[in-house]
């Protein structure tokens, strides 16, 4: 923790002083304030504990380190920022070299860049820190500054210097000098009005390090020395520097003979102030050429009087920034350039800053240069090695949400920085953390905007330096001895950190009670930031703060009593105490200060009774977190009283049990738990009060027992009570205290004696005549058995083998068999655990205990009779868990099993025949366990497929498996079918002639065969014979013949012969029909259909009035249905002759009917075999020619002879349907022509449209295109308006090759559209300025192989790279389908060989159609026109 030293003699009160005190008492401590820097390197050497770790990168060193010249002569633009962190951080592609503003800084946020920077808000950081600033104005000074311009016509101030004293410049030339005592004098008036209108105004002021000598550097490029002590004039130097010029900066170094001065030229130059002879002369060196680079900034390394001797001052080193790098150079005992930094891509109008401090690091104190330009602060630590070289590594830097125009150090650890709308940001650099932010408009800050743009000589400098020059404040603001001065129009201020009390004090001012307090417990715990005024040891800074806290927490109390609302609801009292005294408890026990806390703290709430209330309900947390163990009695029984009274009595409860209550009144306590059932509590005070263990377990055991001996059922407060009690005689043989903690050590032995000999204890105290004996062990073991035995085994574990531990074991042993074995009132499952629990004991291997085997037999004969039905599945899982916990061996095997089978305990027998391998035997018992005979099939699929087991083994289950397939498949079909399949695909024939049954084999193929039955299996890998699935259709035909069809769409192994031969042995003609279409006689598919039409048609004739009329039509257009669909499923492939030879009987078929309409027996449906007729003609027509329909027709003899009548709805509608179709076939193919038009026009006016570029600068070096005529480079102009050199984008790797050709892509639009695909633009590319335009393109992402356009490629026209973008923007003016893609589409499915109009296979979900979208329509109106 850095500490600072304390400079107050004086304890302040608790209100702070007055302003104008706090600034006379500042200007008195000068002295102190002056070794600030040095003392606070010594308290950061002692902080150890490091909060953040620096990151250090050390720069590469270099064999010869490069000279001034060649740094010089090096290019600015060549030059790659020097970035070791993470480059995305810096944003370069958001910088726009072309929208710079250059509002002034004073005005508001409307023009300012920074703005956009403002979205990130840091948390408001006062009420954590506190006000850490102390910001004063120097009324004095000011006063004088305004009266000096009135009097003496100074003019107006341009730049301050401080030192011992205060040096303001003026605008008319005048230097004024300030003492810094309280009352501010004007000591000295250097220079004179005339000598100002010669030199111009004073652009820059340095005092050297003994306050002897003052420079002043002049608008019009003169520079004076004036002795601060005479007020003399020394030199006035005129040559120093090219005339013409301004000087920016002027300063001194240690060497009180050395300055360095930067003009507005950007030049700098190394001025020597020497005396021969009693003649003062200065010498100009020049160390930096403003032809190479523009210097703006210039700083020094300074060292205080305590650190001359550190080995780094002897180098003289001199920061400098120029407008596009940093450079270090040691001006002794040579000039050698140390390091450079370029600074990469930033702001043209942001200010380079740069400033020194001494800081420790790990250890050494050493030189840190931070600089900055823009928004991240760089820091770099100096050091000099053993051979005398000096190292540079840069540490972690500061990324921040604003621009800066002034860096200062204020100790070296904090720093103040001014963001370019003036307001001040206090960040501590380690954690970089902003302690305070301050607005600083009221300064009305001077800017030295002018001497940049050198006004007074002419303004003859570079824009770059005039832009920088907008923001510039550097002669504005100076800092000495940890106070920083910033100079006004008509104004001086002062800010300094304040010490620790100050802001402690300034918090309670504004009446900030509870944040003083945190602010302050930061200063005990040494988290503070920027602390001041605390110096000693931690344990002597952490006094003076805790003394402190208890004064605040006494005006705590007091004001939490004094605003106490008077009147008004009780809730309201509540929630203001609520809200204040846990504050007071908080503070106090952090500070320790129990006796605070109980006595004064306690009786002052006392006064108010919701306030005692609220306070001792605030120490119920520290109580439960054991952080509050010793109280006063009086507070623990009015805690224990408060509680009581407003009925918690759980957390009565859960509080004694963390508290010492060795001064409570036992008695009291304990009938309080025992009446309000605080049975944790009641033990607890027993236990730690009286060391008495056994009393509760007597109480407890009295309320729990009559009801369990009497067989009743326990209430569930009772059964709460067994609980606590097993659990409280486990923790007492365990050693552990209940509810929680542990028994003494030297009680442990003791305790667990009296338990154990309670427990067995033969009769209780107050016994009656006819009570059982054990009477604990007995209740215990009704209450449950099973975790009683548990808290037993987790003792026994517990047990030293000592003798007296081995008689407890045997004895609490026989105990239990005696009680349990000779009585009958206990369930098979109690004593299944009873035995469990002795048989894991006995099978341990340092067992000591003896059982006699034989109660194992008679445990064996009870849980195994079988003439006892009830509780089957219990007595088998307790034999199981006996058997498995151990039991094994107390039992003769061969009888075991004998008397499991007996009992159909089929998991037992599984246990052992499992231990004898005799896996095949296992499925035996599962077939005959109903409740496990489905996990049979897991069974055996685990035996035949985990590795482990022998050959044999395998065989001997496979080979019962066989002999079971029977039961197999009737329990499970496919669980049967995927077994057979996975292990024994080759065996499949043995199993089906296994299976007599022929429902069963029936199920079992269909399991194997069909697919949706959901077995996983390989179909491929079984190779089944043909004859197989031959014998599964004929068996589907037999049980299931409505399922035939489907099942044979998906079958694929059967041959076509012997399956129609099935088919016809049962009479099923629709799937004799399909398979002879599948086998391609195509005219006996359509036979054996038409039979079945003619069938149906003729019942429906002859049939009568009260038959099913529904039924039977429905049977008829069904079977039409299916035939039309064999017709037109295959007319594609048949010649007219073979279509008619389908189509004609069919309609004769549907037409005989209806000629019988004249005959005596009339046939009841004429209107529905009408339509049902004119639906076979609507589908014919699509094949078989119009006349040759109708001249079928006439020639019908029936027909022929006059009957035209009853046909001539069939014959006009036949020619109407032809007139609607002939009418949409003329408007489509009108649309689509006009449609080719436009597209065509507009495809030609969008190929030959130019492109217009958006800027006149390549988009990604932000330079002209025009800069590189001397090199051969091409510019790339975009669709977009995007403009750059092919250098820029090959760099950027832009480019995408695809079929041999190169294509080019912006940079801008596919950086900015990461998560979609590169957008790819088509590019112009024009080389020098006459070279004739050239396109380069690809097409858009190739078609799928799949795409029935690519197979006719070599034959289609194809468009060319330009015509295919100009046609995809044109595609983009639409919404909806276009119509070329309609056209498209219609083509390609009527030049398709799988067209089928009418069939259904096509409305699968793959076949993605147009006219299958919901929003489909035709937009019958012309397109909108595009404008060029």
């Amino acid at each position: 923790m850095e500490n600072e030293p304390d400079h107050e003699n004086v304890e302040q009160s608790l209100c702070a002083k007055t302003t104008e005190e706090e600034l006379n008492k500042s200007f008195n401590l000068e002295a102190s304030l002056s070794k600030f820097s040095y003392i606070d390197l010594d308290k950061e050497l002692e902080f150890k504990n490091d909060l953040i770790d620096d990151k250090e990168f050390d720069i590469p060193q270099v064999d010869t380190p490069p000279t001034l010249e060649s740094i010089l002569n090096e290019t600015d633009d060549e030059e790659e920022s020097f970035v070791l962190e993470d480059p995305t951080l810096l944003n370069i592609d958001t910088i726009d070299s072309h929208s710079y503003d250059t509002s002034s800084v004073a005005s508001s946020d409307s023009g300012d860049r920074t703005n956009l920077k403002r979205k990130k808000k840091l948390p408001d950081s006062f009420s954590l820190h506190g006000s850490v600033m102390r910001h004063s104005l120097l009324k004095g000074i000011s006063a004088q500054i305004v009266s000096a311009a009135d009097k003496v016509d100074a003019g107006l101030p341009t730049a301050i210097a401080v030192s011992s004293l205060i040096a303001v410049g003026t605008s008319h030339g005048l230097a004024l000098i300030f003492g810094k005592d309280q009352n501010q004098a004007l000591r000295l008036c250097l220079g004179n009005t005339s000598v100002g209108g010669q030199y111009g105004a004073i652009s820059a002021l340095s005092i050297n390090n003994d306050c002897s000598r003052l420079l002043c550097g002049f608008a019009k490029g003169q520079i004076t020395m004036w002795d601060l002590a005479s007020g003399k004039l020394l030199r006035s130097i005129t040559d120093a520097h090219p005339p013409g010029t301004a000087i920016l900066h002027i300063k001194f170094t240690d060497d009180p003979t050395l300055a360095i001065c930067n003009d507005s030229g950007g030049s700098v130059f190394e001025l020597t102030f020497k005396r021969v002879m009693g003649v003062r002369t200065c010498e100009s060196r020049c160390l930096f050429s403003g032809s190479k680079g523009e210097v703006c900034c210039i700083e020094p390394l300074h060292s205080k009087p305590e650190l001359k001797d550190h080995p780094i001052t002897q180098f003289s080193l001199l920061a400098m920034a120029s407008l596009t790098k940093i450079l270090v150079i040691g001006l002794k005992p040579s000039l050698k350039v140390w390091m450079t930094f370029p600074y990469g891509r930033m702001d043209p109008s942001s200010v380079p800053l740069l400033a020194w401090h001494f800081v420790a690091v790990h250890n050494y104190v050493n030189p840190m240069l931070a600089f900055c330009r823009g928004d991240v602060v760089h820091f770099l630590l100096v050091k000099r090695d053993e051979s005398g070289a000096i190292h540079v590594t840069k540490q972690k830097h500061l990324h921040l949400y604003y621009d800066l125009i002034n860096f200062t150090w204020i100790n070296s650890r904090t720093v103040v920085l001014l963001d370019s709308v003036e307001k001040l940001h206090v960040i501590d650099r380690q954690t970089q953390e902003e302690l305070e932010t301050v607005e600083i408009s009221e300064v009305q800050l001077v800017y030295n905007s002018s001497h940049f743009k050198s006004l007074a000589t002419g303004g003859n400098v570079s824009q770059a330096l005039a832009l920088v020059g907008e923001k510039a404040c550097y002669q504005s603001i100076s800092s000495y001895g940890g106070q920083i001065f910033y100079l006004g129009t008509k104004s001086v201020y002062v800010m300094m950190l304040r010490s620790w009390r100050e802001r402690v004090d300034h918090l309670l001012k504004q009446d900030c009670l509870t944040e003083a307090l945190a602010l302050a417990w930061s200063f005990h715990e040494g988290k503070a930031k920027a602390v001041v005024g605390l110096s000693g040891d931690a344990s002597k800074r952490k006094a003076v703060v805790a003394d402190r806290m208890v004064e605040i927490l006494f005006h705590y109390a007091d004001r939490a009593l004094k605003k106490c609302p008077d009147q008004g609801k009780i809730q309201v009292m509540e929630q203001h105490f609520q809200d204040m005294v846990p504050v007071i408890v908080d503070y106090c026990l952090l500070l320790e200060r129990k006796d605070l806390l109980f006595s004064q703290m306690y009786d002052k709430l006392s006064e108010n009774s919701v306030a005692k209330g609220v306070f001792l309900e605030c120490l119920e947390p520290y109580i439960l977190s054991d952080k509050l163990v010793g109280m006063t009695p009086q507070v623990m029984k009015d805690l224990i009283v408060h509680f009581q009274d407003k009925k918690l009595m759980e957390n009565v409860e859960a509080l004694i049990v963390h508290m010492d209550i060795t001064s409570l009144d036992i008695q009291q306590v304990v009938l309080m738990c025992w009446e309000n059932r605080l049975y944790d509590a009641m033990i607890y005070v027993y236990n730690r009060g009286m060391n008495e263990f056994i009393s509760p377990m007597e109480k407890l055991f009295r309320v729990i027992s009559p009801p369990l001996n009497a067989g009743r059922t326990l209430t569930d407060e009772q059964v709460v009570m067994g609980n606590k009690l097993l659990v409280y005689i486990s923790c007492c043989l365990a050693g552990r205290a209940y509810p929680l903690g542990d028994i003494p050590e030297d009680l442990v032995p003791l305790v667990k004696n009296q338990v154990f000999e309670f427990l067995i204890r033969l009769h209780s105290a107050e016994a009656s005549p006819e009570e059982e004996i054990y009477p604990y062990v007995r209740t215990l073991l009704h209450f449950d058995t099973r975790e009683f035995l548990n808290v037993l085994a987790l003792t026994f574990e517990d047990f030293k083998n000592d003798k007296q531990a081995v008689e407890y074991q045997q004895r609490i042993v026989d105990i239990l068999l005696k009680v349990m074995v000779e009585n009958s009132d206990f369930t098979p499952s109690q004593v299944g655990c009873l035995f469990t629990f002795l048989a894991r004991q006995l099978a341990k291997p340092d067992n000591t205990l003896f059982v006699n085997r034989t109660l194992f037999d008679q445990v064996l004969e009870f849980l195994c009779s079988p003439d006892d039905d009830s509780r089957h599945s219990e007595r088998q899982q307790v034999l199981l868990e006996l058997l498995q916990a151990g039991g094994i061996v107390q039992f003769e095997e061969s009888r075991l099993i004998r008397m499991a089978e007996k009992a159909e305990f089929y998991q037992i027998c599984e246990f052992m025949y499992e231990r004898e391998h005799q896996y095949d035997k296992i499925i035996d018992c599962y077939l005959r366990d109903p409740l496990r005979e489905e996990e049979v099939f897991n069974y055996i699929h685990n035996i035949l497929s985990i590795p482990g087991h022998s050959a044999e083994e395998k065989q001997s289950v496979w080979q019962k498996a066989m002999d079971h397939i029977e039961e197999l498949v009737s329990l499970k079909p496919c669980k049967a079918a995927e077994l057979v399949a996975t292990h024994f695909s080759e065996q499949i024939e043995i199993v089906i002639k296994k299976l007599q049954n022929q429902v069963l084999l029936f199920k079992f193929l269909r399991s194997l065969l069909d697919p949706r039955e959901g077995i996983h299996v390989n179909q491929e890998s079984l190779q089944m014979p043909p004859s197989v699935t031959e014998q599964f259709i004929e068996l589907l035909c037999q049980f299931d013949p409505n399922q035939v069809i489907e099942t044979l769409q998906i079958l694929e192994c059967y041959r076509l012969e012997e399956t129609i031969q099935i088919t016809q042995k049962y009479q099923l003609h629709e799937v004799t029909a399909y398979l002879l279409e599948k086998k391609g006689d195509i005219h006996g598919a359509f036979l054996i259909m038409l039979k079945r039409l003619q069938s149906k048609l003729q019942e429906i004739t002859h049939q009568h009035e009260k038959a099913k009329e529904d039924l039977s039509l429905k049977d008829v257009e069904d079977t039409m249905v299916e035939t039309i669909a064999l017709c037109q499923r295959n007319s594609h492939n048949l010649n007219q002759q073979q279509r008619e030879a389908l189509w004609f009987p069919l309609l004769e078929a549907m037409m005989a009917p209806q000629k019988l309409s004249g005959s005596a027996a009339p046939h009841l449906h004429p209107e529905a075999l009408r339509s049902l007729t004119m639906q076979v003609l609507n589908s014919m027509a699509a094949f078989i020619a119009l006349p040759s329909i109708l001249q079928r027709i006439l020639q019908d003899p029936v027909y022929g002879k006059g009957k035209l009548g009853e046909i001539q709805g069939l014959i006009l509608g036949m020619l109407d349907t032809f007139n609607y179709e002939q009418t949409l076939l003329e408007t489509t193919t009108s649309l689509l022509n006009q449609d080719l038009h436009w597209s065509l026009c507009n495809l030609r006016a969008s190929v030959t449209r130019g492109l217009n570029p958006k800027q006149d600068y390549c988009s990604i070096c932000l330079q002209q295109y025009k800069r590189r005529q001397e090199m051969v480079d091409e510019i790339i102009v975009f669709s977009c308006g995007h403009l750059y050199h092919s250098f820029c984008l090959q760099n950027k790797e832009c480019t995408i090759e695809t079929e041999g050709r190169t294509r080019w892509t912006c940079y801008k639009c596919s950086s900015s559209n990461k998560a979609g695909k590169l957008s790819e633009n088509s590019s112009e590319i024009k080389k020098g300025k006459t070279a004739p335009s050239q396109v380069k393109m690809s097409p858009p992402c190739p078609p799928s192989k799949g795409d029935p356009a690519v197979k006719k490629a070599a034959s289609e026209p194809v468009l060319d790279p330009q015509q295919i973008q100009a046609f995809d923007q044109l595609c983009r003016l639409y919404r909806g389908s276009s119509r070329l893609a309609l056209l498209t589409e219609l083509s390609q499915n009527r030049s398709s060989d799988s067209y089928r109009p009418f069939s259904g296979s096509q409305s699968g979900p793959a076949f993605n159609s147009i006219f299958q979208n919901e929003n489909f329509q035709l937009q019958l109106i012309p397109p909108p026109v595009t404008e060029d």
